[in-house]
Parts: C-alpha cells; sequence; structure tokens
C-alpha cells in the first residue's frame, strides 16, 4: 500500500508542476498542437496518479488479491510510456516518439481491466 500511495503523490506533484510549466515555461516557445499534446500528457498522468492511490487503498483492504498491485504497475508503466512519450514528443517534435505513446495506453487499458476483473471475480 505505501508504495503506490508514494507513487501515486509523486505523479501527482509531477502532474500539477509540468502542467505549470507547459503553461508558463513552453508557451510561445513550442507550437500550439504540441501544447496541447503535453496538456493530454498532463491530463492522464494526474488520473491515473489518483488510479494508483485507488490502487494502495485496495491492496491495503485485499491483501490476498494480488491482480490490483499488478493493475498498480500498469498505471505506472502507462504513465511512463503515455506521459513521458507525449513530453518528449512536445519539447522534441520527433513524431516517432508519438509510436510509443499507444503501448502506454494499452498498459492504462490493462490496469483498468484488471481492477475491474477483480472487483468481478472477488469482490
Amino acid at each position: 500500500m505505501k508504495l503506490f500511495l508514494i507513487l501515486g503523490a509523486i505523479n501527482g506533484f509531477l502532474a500539477v508542476a509540468l502542467g505549470a510549466f507547459g503553461a508558463h515555461g513552453l508557451e510561445g516557445k513550442i507550437p500550439e498542437k504540441y501544447l496541447k499534446t503535453w496538456q493530454t500528457g498532463v491530463t492522464y498522468q494526474m488520473f491515473h496518479a489518483g488510479g494508483l492511490f485507488v490502487v494502495a487503498f485496495l491492496v491495503d483492504k485485499f491483501t490476498n488479491i494480488g491482480v490490483f498491485t499488478t493493475a498498480g504497475w500498469f498505471f505506472l508503466v502507462g504513465i511512463i510510456l503515455f506521459s513521458g512519450s507525449l513530453y518528449v514528443l512536445s519539447v522534441t517534435q520527433i513524431s516517432v516518439l508519438g509510436a510509443i505513446t499507444p503501448l502506454g495506453g494499452l498498459a492504462f487499458l490493462g490496469g483498468w481491466l484488471l481492477v475491474g476483473y477483480a472487483a468481478i471475480r472477488y469482490l
């Protein structure tokens, strides 16, 4: 539980900091299209920081259901691949980096599927 709380807090903090950086530090320095791409990364990072908090509480409450832990790792991998690739894409404008983003999206989807599966199967 503690690990996913810490990871959720770190990612929530980073989402706020990166959102502010995008709004104030990148404005006028990169094209509007890439500012929107940056904001998409921030939005998904923040939603999944919340998902990490949910996982932390589920892991604590249902200690015998390991699928929640797996879901948490999927969320973290999704943040790194999805949001991370969008951040790098925004500042470098190297479009091939966009090919990594869907892998992060798949990790997000996998995490939510695991949470849903565990809810149906075990709760």
